[in-house]
């Protein structure tokens, strides 16, 4: 057992001043004012920092130089959960993008094996696509796209407990497919679709439950006869949803519309690439044949086509603190507690709270990550 000290702590609800919380066997013991914590119980000291949950990414292709596509292993994801704990992101989706079958079979059995082996790091796998409209490919290979068929329909209900979430365009699948996705328990996302808005709701009616990267690759609200994908989720009252704060994938304006309506529905994500935590002289990098340049924090291929972001997880928190215009408590929400009940998982994850696991990010008020606890592991930066 120890305890973290000297920090202002935020919970998930409220920040707490003179606050210690006590570690024990992974997990969080109890939160307690410092003053009454036992003085034989050793200390880790803050320094004054901020303590809070550490953040969850659900959407994450590559970081640290490495991309999930490119190398499906373990080697892979080892190197990226290193490169997010500079940025204070404790747990992650490893994300494939559209693929054939068998390096989705080979992105479960990997993720399946680390998931074995480093318990509330990687949550599950997301794959995004490649049951995806073509005419919203962005930077995804059409030659890749392609109909669900029944054996793999069948293959990703059996490794449900490995795959998280399924980014699929509603107008390309069948209510019946999307049902028993749904059933098996992946979460199911809309992405990369240009389904108008009854398609959308067709699909959220089926069990369509997230979208991924609100605006982009989507349907707009194009006028006020067709509101669009975009439009269907801000009125449904239980669909979530992920966005890039980046200032690049979305304007930062369209950010704070998008939390007046879905408020504590929307998870701040990063698509993040090989670009992210990889250094200021990471020029570009590989995504499934396209080649993409980093120009000033922007990834583009030679058409000017996104293809992901270099953003960090703190980096988010920050653009929607000093950006958005967002309270940095409800910041630390959308990178940690939503899209822990995004996953079902804030029971485990996503606050401060006594017997949840002790998975926590230490940072200074101009957003440097001091620290990283996993498993309650404490690692320093």
């Amino acid at each position: 057992m120890f305890a973290l000290t000297e920090c202002t702590l935020f919970d998930g609800e409220r920040l707490h001043q003179d606050s210690a919380v006590l570690i024990a066997d992974g997990k969080i013991a109890t939160r307690l004012p410092e003053r009454e914590l036992d003085p034989e119980i050793p200390r880790h000291a803050l320094g004054g920092a901020l303590l809070s949950a550490g953040f969850i990414d659900l959407q994450l292709n590559g970081c640290g130089g490495v991309m999930f596509n490119d190398d499906i292993s373990l080697a892979t994801l080892d190197t990226m959960h290193q490169a997010n704990l500079k940025s204070g992101t404790t747990s992650f989706l490893p994300t494939l993008i559209t693929s054939p079958d068998r390096d989705m079979r080979q992105a479960v059995a990997v993720t399946r094996e680390y998931m074995a082996r480093h318990r509330h790091q990687v949550l599950g796998l997301h794959l995004e696509g490649p049951y995806t409209n073509v005419r919203r490919k962005g930077i995804h290979p059409e030659q890749q796209i392609r109909a669900l068929d029944e054996p793999m329909l069948a293959f990703l209900c059996q490794h449900a407990d490995v795959i998280a979430t399924l980014t699929l365009a509603p107008e390309c699948n069948s209510a019946d497919h999307i049902r028993r996705l749904h059933e098996a328990g992946i979460l199911v996302s809309m992405g990369h679709t240009a389904a108008s808005y009854d398609q959308a709701m067709a699909g959220f009616e089926a069990g369509v439950g997230f979208a991924t990267h609100l605006y982009n690759a989507m349907t707009p609200t194009a006028s006020g006869r067709e509101p669009g994908a975009v439009g269907a989720v801000y009125d449904h009252p239980e669909v979530r949803a992920g966005i890039i704060v980046d200032g690049h994938h979305v304007h930062y304006a369209n950010v704070r519309l998008a939390h007046k309506v879905l408020g504590e529905r929307l998870c701040l994500v990063t698509d993040a690439t090989a670009a992210a935590a990889a250094g200021p002289d990471f020029s570009q990098f590989d995504f499934c044949g396209a080649t993409v340049y980093v120009r000033d924090g922007q990834c583009l291929d030679e058409r000017g086509t996104l293809g992901g972001s270099a953003l960090t997880m703190i980096e988010g928190v920050r653009n929607l603190v000093e950006q958005v215009g967002l309270p940095l408590e409800e910041a630390l929400r959308m990178a940690s507690l939503y899209p822990a009940r995004a996953l079902g998982l804030e029971r485990e994850l996503g606050s401060v709270a006594a017997g949840k696991v002790a998975n926590l990010v230490v940072f200074d008020t101009d957003y440097r990550v001091r620290a990283t606890l996993v498993n309650g592991r404490f690692t320093t930066q």
